[in-house]
């Protein structure tokens, strides 16, 4: 999806996961709490069943970024993050990016991302991302 990148430029992605990639990623990271991957253990918390790790839902930032928009070739260079709400498997959710600046001499941009409810439409995860891609700026000045 190369394609000239300009302030207020604005991308969406659906995507849920199931309880099967909270428990890949654990065994990947080692992050083993069992707020993620006990049901009775969450039962007696705030949360009242597991939640997701935050981790793992800011991965939707790096497949978007890196592959959808602003296109392939993309280098990740910083993301800001916030995690506002706690976030469970099999729910859609909703990420959002928006181009806040660009910098053509540098092939970079700063993007703002965001994590909605599809039913409510409340943040669960907010931040910012800044982003090289010399392959999508390259094709703007030719």
């Amino acid at each position: 999806m190369n394609m000239k990148l300009t302030v207020d430029q604005s991308f969406e992605h659906l995507f849920s996961f199931t309880q099967e990639d909270v428990v890949k990623f654990a065994a990947l990271t080692g992050d083993d709490n069992p707020l993620h991957l006990d049901a009775e253990f969450a039962a007696n918390t705030s949360f009242k069943r597991p939640i997701m790790h935050g981790m793992l839902a800011a991965t939707v930032f790096s497949k978007v970024l890196g592959t959808i928009f602003p296109g392939k070739g993309s280098v990740y260079l910083g993301q800001k993050l916030e995690f506002l709400r706690p976030m469970y498997v099999d729910t859609t959710y909703k990420a959002t990016f928006k181009i806040i600046e660009v910098n053509e001499k540098k092939h970079t941009a700063r993007i703002e991302t965001h994590i909605y409810t599809t039913d409510r439409n409340k943040i669960t995860l907010r931040g910012e991302a800044s982003v090289l891609n010399a392959e999508v700026f390259a094709a703007q000045e030719s």
